[in-house]
C-alpha cells in the first residue's frame, strides 16, 4: 500500500477505534469477542482500503464490515460454547453506582434480541446513525431498519419492564 494511503488508514483507525470497539461490544456483549470482531474488521478494511477510501461514507462502510464480522462470528459453532461458569471463589462487588446496574440490565436485554434487531438498535441509538446511514451500514432498506427498530424497541420495553416488575417484588 502506498504510504499516503497507509497514513489515511492509520488516521481512520486512530479516530474510530473506540467507537468500533463499543459497537462490537454492544452487539456481542463480550469484551474479548468484541476485540476479535474489531480486529477482523480492521484487517478487512486494511486489505480493502483502496476501495473503502473511495466509498461515499467511509464510516458506513466500516460499520457494514463490522456488522458482517459480528454476524459471521455468530454463525460459527464455537460462538455458542461456554467454557464454564464463574469460579466459586471469584471476587464479586456490588455496583457502586445504580447506573451500572441499569447498564447491565440494558446489555442483558440487548442480548435477548435477534441479531438483526440488535444491530439496528445499536447502530441507531448507541452509534447515533440516521435511518439512512443504518440502512447503508447493514445493506438493507430504510423500511427494514424502521421495522426492525420498532420491533427491537418493543422487545426491549417488554424485557426491561418485566425485569423492573421482578425487582419490585412482583408489585406494581
Amino acid at each position: 500500500m502506498r504510504p499516503e494511503l497507509e497514513q489515511k488508514y492509520v488516521e481512520f483507525v486512530r479516530g474510530r477505534l473506540t467507537r468500533l470497539h463499543r459497537t462490537a461490544y454492544l452487539l456481542c456483549g463480550d469484551g474479548h469477542r468484541a476485540d476479535d470482531i474489531v480486529q477482523a474488521t480492521l484487517t478487512a478494511l486494511y486489505v480493502n482500503w483502496k476501495k473503502a477510501v473511495r466509498a461515499d461514507n467511509i464510516d458506513g462502510y466500516a460499520h457494514r464490515v463490522l456488522v458482517r464480522r459480528y454476524l459471521d462470528d455468530r454463525r460459527l459453532r464455537w460462538s455458542r460454547v461456554w467454557l464454564g461458569d464463574v469460579p466459586a471463589g471469584a471476587a464479586t462487588a456490588a455496583p457502586a453506582d445504580h447506573r451500572y446496574g441499569e447498564r447491565d440490565e440494558l446489555l442483558a436485554a440487548l442480548r435477548t434480541l435477534p441479531k438483526g434487531q440488535r444491530a439496528v438498535i445499536v447502530l441507531r441509538y448507541f452509534d447515533d446513525l440516521s435511518v439512512e446511514a443504518t440502512a447503508e451500514a447493514l445493506g438493507c432498506s430504510e423500511g427494514n431498519v424502521k421495522s426492525q427498530c420498532s420491533r427491537g424497541l418493543a422487545a426491549l420495553r417488554t424485557v426491561l419492564s418485566a425485569e423492573e416488575h421482578v425487582r419490585m417484588g412482583g408489585r406494581g
